[in-house]
């Protein structure tokens, strides 16, 4: 039997508890053995990271209990928190980053009566010592990793080098005990990547004003015998050249991905000695028009892996969507076969397996291994199980749109979809556009249960690629430089207007929203279009030109440099594409979405803005949450934020939503 009922008000198994509770994948896996490990998002247990293990009998357990949280804060986006291999007594020993302290720990997990033990001391200047991407020696009794100490109160007054850390505790008390292996010369930089016979250590680095994705170096140094590294070179990349990871390959030559060519490709290349005669140019393993890496967020993310015999596993393609073998010396790839659309780059390799985090259109995040020796993929780890009938799931579609001046603006499309429900005969359908962060990211092809949240309930999404977005080739992400603020909001604008005029959404009841850079995009466009009538805006950049001038972390602070321009030279346009500048313009009603110890966009952009909007009659509301910081990560947040999103839908598109809270708007 099927119901009739106005878009927006249909019944719907997937409410806001169950959409939250399935919140976040799993990250930076990892062989330890023959056992598989990776940290798991826990919303319901305060939003920590769990360590997991998964035994070769297929055993899924949790490492640590609450409160461990396994999570860095190294650049605040953190990086790979955890690392392990057999230990001195047979069993794993672990080395890990507990995210209230931000000390190094090491664990025995499997010794009787074993407890963590604090391997780094803690400090009292600005955000104290932090740690990622570790790699453990034990032949030096040392773990070395990214080291980031704050040398004072501000967010720039920071340093970040390689390190080692002895492995017996003893700079638990004394930073003194911690050896510096880099002087700190570049301001950001990778772990290191160690030869197999621990004779070279490789790294990537790069410097204000460049991010990631627009030029790194790849750094090699030779290791003396106690370690220190000697003559340090470059041998790849540049200002122009963005280099994401680098590993070393069994016979001793160099694989890493840059984008040299236009698109993040695999390349090999020689390390002489120091002193003899160059390489020569390095050698482009599998020329694409496609991506092998991505966007360096994170500190030691990986798109490949090396295979014993020369191999090497890749995740790849527009916008990372299949795992597959490459063979160096054909260039052939072959993908694994499954459901998945979408890989993080956290991938590993051991002998003939491989094991990655995949996800599709019906199914979460997985851990997948994927035999070499059979090619088949199999799901080991965090398997997906249908909380509803997937039948309440949308159905996206891949679509392509025209943008202004004839550019193409990726997107993918999610009608409203019920398995018993419909709209009266002649109703369209709302949609929201959701818009990514970064900007320089992308929105993946994957289930998430809070766009089954709406689309259940009779409301569209639409999840815009806008030209920025990493997964189409550097041409495409360098649409936004100094453009930030106005192609990613025609794009968007470009696929709300188009959807209406082909009479699939209803012109009348369009919404944007996003978070963090996806909130300046919502908030611009509620400033300067009349696409929408209403948006949520969350943890948002609002504010330009304080958002330059020390308001933002370290990592962040000179990124609007490329998508704005420098702030000495064009201060007008900061402060005209800023909607803190143009509140007067905002008529639309909106929601503030806020986590109070947001240290990327803090809370000051939102509170300034919303000074601005009092006595103007816009209804708005503005949540601001304790505990939380750049982006929602416990359970009680999202199910607040969610039902609150939905209530302003209910109350601008004229609709009766059923068990949710009223959110009141002020005036």
């Amino acid at each position: 039997m099927t119901d009739t009922a106005p878009h927006g008000a249909w019944d719907s198994p997937i409410d806001a508890t169950l959409a939250a509770s399935h919140d976040g994948a799993p990250e930076h896996l990892a062989f330890v053995g023959d056992e598989v490990w990776w940290t798991a998002p826990r919303p319901t247990e305060g939003g920590r990271r769990a360590l997991m293990r998964r035994r070769p009998d297929g055993t899924e357990e949790s490492l640590l209990p609450e409160p461990w949280n396994v999570r860095s804060r190294v650049i605040e986006y953190g990086g790979v928190p955890w690392t392990a291999t057999t230990g001195p007594h047979g069993g794993p020993l672990a080395v890990f980053v507990d995210f209230t302290d931000q000390r190094l720990y090491a664990y025995e997990p499997d010794r009787p009566g074993a407890t963590p033990r604090p391997l780094t001391p803690t400090s009292p200047v600005g955000g104290g010592l932090r740690w990622a991407d570790p790699r453990l020696l034990l032949d030096r009794g040392e773990v070395w990793c990214v080291l980031e100490e704050f040398t004072g109160e501000g967010p720039g007054d920071v340093r970040r080098l390689i390190a080692a850390v002895p492995l017996d505790g003893s700079a638990a008390e004394d930073r003194a005990r911690v050896r510096e292996l880099t002087d700190g010369t570049h301001r950001f930089g990778t772990g290191p990547r160690l030869t197999a016979d621990g004779r070279r250590m490789a790294w990537l680095a790069w410097d204000h004003p460049r991010m990631p994705w627009d030029g790194t170096e790849l750094r090699v140094a030779e290791l003396a015998a106690d370690g220190t590294p000697q003559d340090v070179r470059t041998v790849a990349g540049g200002t122009d050249e963005a280099i994401a990871q680098a590993e070393w390959a069994e016979d001793g030559t160099l694989l890493f991905a840059s984008d040299r060519s236009g698109w993040w490709n695999l390349y090999r290349t020689a390390v002489p000695e120091p002193g003899a005669a160059p390489a020569g140019p390095p050698l482009e393993l599998c020329p694409r028009d496609e991506e092998f890496a991505g966007p360096l967020w994170r500190v030691g993310l990986r798109w490949f892996a090396p295979l014993a015999g020369g191999l090497i596993a890749v995740v790849h393609g527009k916008g990372a969507t299949a795992l597959g073998i490459l063979d160096p010396a054909t260039g052939e790839v072959v993908d694994a076969a499954g459901p998945w659309t979408a890989w993080s780059p956290t991938l590993d390799a051991s002998g003939t397996r491989v094991v990655g985090v995949g996800a599709g259109p019906h199914t979460g995040h997985e851990v997948v291994e994927l035999c070499t020796a059979i090619g088949r993929a199999r799901v080991i780890g965090n398997r997906h199980t249908d909380p509803v009938d997937p039948a309440y799931y949308p159905e996206p579609r891949i679509r392509t749109f025209d943008g202004p001046d004839g550019r193409d603006v990726h997107a993918h499309i999610y009608p409203p979809r019920h398995p018993t429900h419909r709209a009266p005969d002649g109703e369209l359908p709302p949609y929201v556009v959701w818009v990514h962060g970064g900007p320089t990211s992308h929105a993946p092809l994957v289930l998430d249960l809070e766009i089954a949240y709406f689309t259940s309930r009779g409301i569209g999404v639409a999840e815009v690629n806008y030209g920025g977005s990493s997964g189409y080739g550097r041409e495409y992400r360098d649409r936004l430089r100094e453009q930030w603020g106005v192609v990613d909001v025609e794009d968007c604008a470009a696929v709300a207007r188009a959807l209406a005029d082909e009479g699939t959404a209803d012109a009348a009841r369009l919404a944007v929203r996003g978070g963090s850079a996806g909130g300046w995009t919502a908030a611009v466009s509620l400033a300067t279009t009349d696409v929408y009538a209403c948006g949520t805006v969350k943890y948002p950049v609002l504010d330009l030109t304080a958002f330059a001038s020390g308001e933002t972390h370290d990592f962040e602070s000179r990124y609007l440099e490329s998508l704005v321009g420098p702030l000495a030279e064009v201060p007008a346009r900061y402060r005209d594409r800023s909607p803190v500048r143009h509140a007067d313009r905002v008529t639309a009603p909106f929601l503030l979405l806020q986590g109070l110890d947001d240290l990327v966009c803090p809370p000051a952009q939102c509170e300034r803005f919303l000074e601005l909007m009092k006595g103007r009659g816009v209804p708005h509301a503005y949540l601001a949450f304790a505990g939380e910081g750049h982006g929602f990560r416990r359970a009680d947040t999202m199910i607040r934020a969610v039902e609150a999103e939905l209530s302003l839908y209910a109350q601008v598109f004229d609709f009766e939503p059923a068990g949710v809270p009223r959110l009141e708007l002020e005036r």
